[in-house]
């Protein structure tokens, strides 16, 4: 009974916070056809949320982004009812993984963040792990995990957001963050932001630096923005952006 109670709470929560705000501003929105053009696999697509809970992310990150999605291409196979491929996994706070089309992003603000260098093999493995994830659940009993999100306004320090993303029993939080993403490119050992450690060797007395992981469930959406190893892929300019091409409106 008690069980059955808790998750009931948890999907009262995840149906509240999956809600969409209604003051959300589209700013940069690239059409489906375009960013299709131009994503590659392995590409992850970061997206500013426009639901209750994407409020909360971007306080406790102080960033734009809320959400992230990877990039898989045809590599899924099949379609949606509109016959549209879905060509991203992503981490579904209800759902659990599954796969999206891109369609669904189509009014949001997104930015395209590409890994530099990684091989055609460790992309394979990405996406295979990716892949191999889709239909896993999160139990949604730990209704605390949730309802901290209700209230994302109180000052907290800046220190501690980032930890307010990975308290509590974990699987509700990796729902909503972007521990997916980082597992798949931990399991090729591609770096997002390690942590630099100095370490002397002991035959020549030489500081080398050694990186250390970070644990998976301590990165946000923001993480692939701000990694030195991801490059920004923006449409408008990969597609040849003319500023005197621009037509402005007369305002004299």
């Amino acid at each position: 009974m008690w069980n059955w109670l808790c998750r009931l709470a948890g999907r009262t929560l995840v149906h509240y916070l999956e809600t969409p705000v209604h003051n959300y501003i589209s700013f940069s929105v690239s059409d489906p056809d375009i960013l299709r053009q131009f994503l590659q696999p392995g590409d992850i697509l970061l997206v500013e949320g426009n639901e209750r809970i994407s409020i909360a992310i971007k306080y406790l990150t102080q960033s734009t982004w809320s959400h992230a999605a990877l990039f898989v291409g045809g590599s899924i196979g099949g379609s949606t009812n509109s016959n549209e491929m879905s060509v991203l996994i992503e981490a579904n706070l209800a759902k659990g993984v599954i796969a999206v089309p891109l369609s669904k992003y189509c009014l949001h603000n997104t930015r395209i963040c590409r890994p530099v260098g990684l091989t055609d093999n460790d992309r394979l493995k990405l996406i295979t792990f990716a892949i191999n994830a889709i239909g896993t659940k999160y139990d949604l009993k730990n209704v605390i995990d949730l309802a901290r999100y209700l209230v994302p306004t109180p000052p907290v320090p800046v220190r501690w957001r980032r930890r307010m993303l990975s308290l509590g029993s974990g699987d509700p939080t990796q729902a909503i963050c972007s521990t997916l993403i980082a597992k798949a490119f931990q399991s090729v050992q591609y770096p997002i932001l390690p942590q630099p450690k100095s370490n002397v060797s002991r035959d020549f007395g030489v500081n080398k630096e050694i990186l250390q992981i970070r644990h998976h469930s301590l990165f946000v959406p923001r993480d692939f923005d701000i990694s030195p190893y991801f490059q920004v892929i923006k449409p408008t300019i990969e597609q040849g952006f003319n500023y005197r091409d621009l037509c402005w409106a007369d305002e004299s």
